[in-house]
């Protein structure tokens, strides 16, 4: 793979982490659920699996690098989430003053930053080689469902 198109895939991958961290943060559903429990997030993880291989029809090695790919994911999950127990109150706490508290955002955005740098290396790798182990066919499936407008994993 080309540097350039390496740089450009983590910067893509970098960017929508930060942006849908941010959602999170300040989205109605995770205030009234809470974050999700270790046993919640294995059972969304055991279900994205299950249904990514029977759309894709996945042999057993295929299964076991889109688990690889899993891993590295939960990881890199893990890693910007960091050791914060409330997003949703850092996030206030910045706007809490009169005025935007910028080295409190920049902070955060740094740490947040350096999280999806040190890690996306692995998660790309691991979905190259998840992608590269599927056939032709598979390959052509998956990208006919990432032109769905909902997404490939939309229900209905």
């Amino acid at each position: 793979m080309k540097p350039w198109i390496k740089k450009t895939l983590v910067g893509i991958f970098g960017a929508s982490i930060v942006v849908g961290g941010l959602t999170a943060c300040s989205s109605n559903h995770y205030h009234h659920r809470g974050p999700m429990s270790a046993e919640k997030m294995a059972e969304v993880r055991g279900k994205v699996v299950e249904r990514v291989s029977s759309k894709l029809d996945l042999n057993e090695a295929q299964k076991t690098k889109l688990n690889v790919l899993a891993d590295k994911v939960e990881a890199q999950r893990t890693a910007f989430i960091g050791k914060t127990t409330d997003p949703r109150t850092e996030m206030q706490a910045i706007v809490a003053g009169e005025k935007f508290d910028r080295a409190r955002a920049q902070t955060l955005l740094d740490e947040k930053t350096r999280a999806v740098q040190a890690h996306s290396p692995e998660v790309v790798s691991a979905m190259a080689d998840f992608y590269d182990s599927l056939n032709p066919e598979q390959q052509q499936k998956v990208r006919e469902l990432m032109q769905r407008r909902k997404g490939w994993m939309a229900r209905g």
